[in-house]
């Protein structure tokens, strides 16, 4: 029962970051057409994940109770990749495929970078 609610309030966290930090991303493209809030979280999110799998796996920083909160709950909740999926279809759908296979490429090459930048960077910090 411990997990299930540590899961849930990391949940609960990770998705009201995503609203603040998703919707003012896209508030600040001032754009309408292309899914900017989406990338940000998901490239934030990439990074962050990276950072504390290093920490994870060269520290043993987290307590399986925190990693279950940090990557499970908050993380899990805070990356959109259902929201992605759905924004692509929704610009395939709407006859705008040069949108969508940027917005395929981006993800993929932005996020993945993130993840290795983000261990890499959490490395030279905790040497």
């Amino acid at each position: 029962m411990t997990k299930l609610l540590l899961i849930g309030l990391g949940g609960f966290v990770g998705a009201v970051l995503r609203y603040a930090v998703g919707g003012g991303v896209q508030n600040l493209s001032k754009s309408i057409a292309f899914p900017y809030g989406t990338i940000a979280v998901n490239v934030i999110g990439c990074f962050l994940i990276g950072g504390l799998a290093y920490l994870a796996d060269t520290r043993s920083l987290f307590s399986a109770n925190t990693r279950m909160f940090l990557f499970i709950g908050v993380l899990g909740a805070f990356t959109t990749f259902s929201t992605f999926a759905n924004e692509t279809l929704e610009l395939i759908r709407g006859s705008n495929q040069g949108l969508a296979v940027l917005n395929i490429v981006l993800h993929f090459l932005l996020c993945i970078s993130a993840v290795v930048v983000g261990r890499y960077a959490t490395s030279l910090i905790w040497r």
